[in-house]
């Protein structure tokens, strides 16, 4: 595994191994890496020539009252980590390496997708979620991208983000990875004290009995939802938002359909998760 910090030296090495028809794969990271990330290396390992994983801290997709300051930053944790799968070239660039003093240019999203359940409490983010993207993307130019499905709304603008600008970028979203226990893993999981950790486990439970009341047609969308956000405000500290939404567009829906996705994020302690579950009907 070769670190690399300047985007141009990685731009010149990449392209080399495109000449020799080597294909990449990019798996964009802000570090704190878990088994979830191995999970996307494994992946991009399997179906690619050569694999990339950059860890960048992207300040741009943080608000004022956000803990980027805080956010964890264990480059050597994270590289002991990587040694358990193949990464060929680990992208560690510096933010001024990413946006110079004299960076003008933001990617800005549509509303329907950017101002809507996370994006409607940190106003901004998503913006700064795809100009960096986009950055990273015109950096490594791989042939496939690889995104966890637990930040399914940050994935749902990225492949509108690689449609709408004509990227030649394949999209790979796959399945988040849980503890045993259920709980998704997240970077900010090990913010949970002891007895946090054991309430946070209300998230994932909430999202997959609802999905079993909604396969057996137990009750309408409406009042599914709300019986399980009752649930959950007993369980978490705050529920910031429970919604149940088209998988595509992220619209909310009133009526069950063939495919949806229930999407949530709470509070348990100082600590913000998010969680998710895709609902198919045969």
């Amino acid at each position: 595994m070769k670190m690399i910090r300047s985007p141009q030296r990685l731009q010149k090495i990449l392209g080399k191994e495109r000449l020799r028809k080597k294909t990449v794969g990019f798996v964009p990271t802000m570090g704190a890496l878990h088994e979830g990330h191995l999970s996307l290396v494994k992946a991009a390992d399997r179906e690619n020539d050569i694999t990339v994983l950059s860890i960048f801290v992207n300040p741009s997709q943080f608000g004022p009252n956000e803990d980027f300051s805080k956010y964890p930053r264990v480059l050597g944790a994270d590289k002991r980590l990587l040694r358990k799968v193949k990464v060929d070239y680990l992208f560690c660039p510096s933010v001024p390496a990413i946006y110079p003093k004299d960076h003008a240019t933001c990617v800005a999203v549509g509303a329907e997708l950017a101002e809507v359940l996370c994006g409607k409490f940190r106003p901004g983010h998503f913006q700064g979620v795809a100009t960096v993207v986009a950055k990273l993307l015109n950096i490594v130019a791989p042939s496939r991208l690889y995104l966890g499905a637990k930040d399914y709304q940050q994935a749902t603008v990225i492949r509108r983000l690689v449609n709408d600008l004509n990227m030649n970028v394949r999209v790979r979203v796959m399945p988040t990875v849980r503890e045993k226990d259920g709980l998704a893993m997240s970077s900010r999981n090990r913010y949970l004290n002891p007895e946090e950790r054991r309430r946070a486990l209300a998230l994932s439970h909430a999202l997959f009995e609802l999905r079993r009341c909604l396969l057996k047609k137990k009750g309408t969308l409406a009042s599914l939802r709300t019986q399980t956000v009752r649930k959950l405000e007993k369980a978490v500290d705050r529920v910031q938002y429970f919604e149940i939404v088209d998988p595509a567009t992220l619209a909310p829906l009133k009526k069950i359909q063939r495919k949806m996705a229930v999407l949530t994020a709470c509070f348990v302690g100082k600590t913000r998760l998010i969680d998710n579950v895709i609902i198919s009907f045969p």
